[in-house]
């Protein structure tokens, strides 16, 4: 018997997903000093394709080259790099999948090694360690130009050949500040109810389908919630995704989290009941509410590492599409394994990626070294993104510790490279 994960999916614009596994953004660094895509992110995403995933959601290309996530982002704003994005869409469909582009703004979340003064919802400052300036309130203007710049970038992601974009409003990025009453403390028509908060995620959406038409898939990424008291709830997050369905999404993935509750990395924000723990995904308690409220397709992403409860997941119609991200960084062939049914389990190195044990484990009571270990965890995973753009084969050899401190001293260097490149000083506002 085929495998329920190998049935394609209709979605509402009439497109169809080949299959019902989704590789979920992962942030690769690997733009250029001029924030264009490169060869490797051609190499990178031409093995993806080949690996049998039906969907592929590219790492967050921004919007706005003043405010990065981190140097290394894509930044598509007009149509002179067009020719460079061509290349990358076809590298990305070679097998036949989808290949979406995620569109997004870090809003606060932006590196003081990018810019010093980035903008939020509100004054809220960032509260993780020393990389992230306070924001300034956006100005209305400033807003709409954010809206504008949102369906600018989706058309022409379009234009170069992506088959679809999904717009980042998780994880404490941008969109993400204005939905969570701990970010957006704004008296204006932009905050306080969550009619309000929600007001500038359904303008985007809105400005995005209209500027890529009815045919083209858009989804979005949203968090289940913030897992922070007072922020982002599950409630708020069934009635906005219910919103967002009636703008005219195609497909809602769930996640969770920001930079200052990292459920987005696996990590444990809350207490997660049995139930959950055993069916695996980290998100899958929200899915019955969210789809009975929305009623759009649904992709989970984060925690599912068995097949059995892949297939039982999309069989009872819980989701829609599996959503893989990190096992595809050691195992980027591992799709056509599970939609063949010829693997049970896949690749879960999370456990054993930590400095140490106890006082030195992801629960030591020093914020710096939990931080250590939730980085240096990262950083296997772009060890393996930047192994796989060079056309090698993963290594499973690390260390987390040196982990840590060579994703900083990459992002460092890259951002050295690009400040150079572009003529800006490095802690400056660009």
């Amino acid at each position: 018997m085929s495998s329920p994960l190998a049935k394609p999916l209709s979605l509402p614009c009439g497109a169809e997903l080949p299959n019902r596994l989704g590789k979920s953004a992962m942030t690769e660094g690997l733009a250029d000093p001029w924030d264009r895509p490169t060869p490797a992110l051609n190499t990178l995403y031409e093995t993806w394709s080949e690996g049998g995933t039906g969907l592929h959601i590219s790492g967050n290309v921004m919007i706005d080259r003043r405010y990065l996530e981190r140097a290394g982002n894509v930044v598509l704003e007009d149509s002179r790099d067009l020719p460079k994005f061509k290349a990358w869409a076809a590298a990305g469909t070679k097998g036949g999948n989808h290949f979406w582009m995620q569109i997004s703004h870090p809003g606060r979340q932006c590196q003081n090694l990018v810019n010093t003064q980035p903008i939020a919802p509100s004054e809220v400052q960032l509260k993780i360690l020393s990389f992230f300036s306070k924001p300034r309130a956006m100005t209305q203007l400033e807003i709409e130009d954010a809206i504008y710049r949102y369906a600018n970038t989706a058309r022409l992601a379009k234009q170069a050949g992506f088959t679809g974009v999904q717009i980042h409003c998780a994880h404490g990025y941008l969109i993400s500040q204005f939905l969570s009453p701990k970010t957006n403390l704004r008296q204006d028509q932009w905050g306080g109810s969550l009619e309000n908060r929600a007001r500038f995620a359904r303008r985007v959406v809105q400005a995005v389908r209209k500027a890529v038409g009815d045919s083209f898939p858009v989804a979005v990424k949203l968090n289940s919630a913030d897992f922070q008291k007072g922020g982002f709830s599950q409630e708020d997050c069934v009635q906005v995704a219910g919103w967002l369905a009636e703008d005219g999404i195609d497909l809602l993935e769930i996640s969770g989290g920001t930079y200052e509750q990292l459920s987005l990395m696996g990590v444990e924000a809350t207490e997660v009941r049995e139930s959950t723990r055993r069916r695996e995904a980290y998100f899958i308690e929200y899915a019955e509410s969210i789809k009975a409220n929305a009623k759009v397709p649904l992709m989970i992403t984060g925690g599912f590492r068995s097949r059995e409860v892949m297939e039982r997941a999309v069989a009872s119609g819980e989701v829609d599409v599996v959503g893989l991200a990190r096992p595809l960084c050691s195992q980027p062939d591992v799709s056509h394994q599970l939609l063949q049914q010829k693997i049970d389990n896949i690749d879960d190195f999370e456990h054993q990626l930590k400095i140490g044990t106890g006082f030195w484990g992801n629960n030591s009571p020093v914020s710096l070294i939990k931080t250590m270990n939730t980085v240096g965890q990262v950083s296997y995973y772009y060890k393996q993104i930047i192994r796989l753009s060079q056309g090698l084969l993963p290594d499973r050899d690390f260390n987390v510790a040196k982990g840590f401190f060579r994703h900083l001293k990459t992002d460092f260097q890259n951002n050295l490279a690009r400040n150079k490149a572009q003529g800006k000083k490095l802690f400056s506002d660009n």
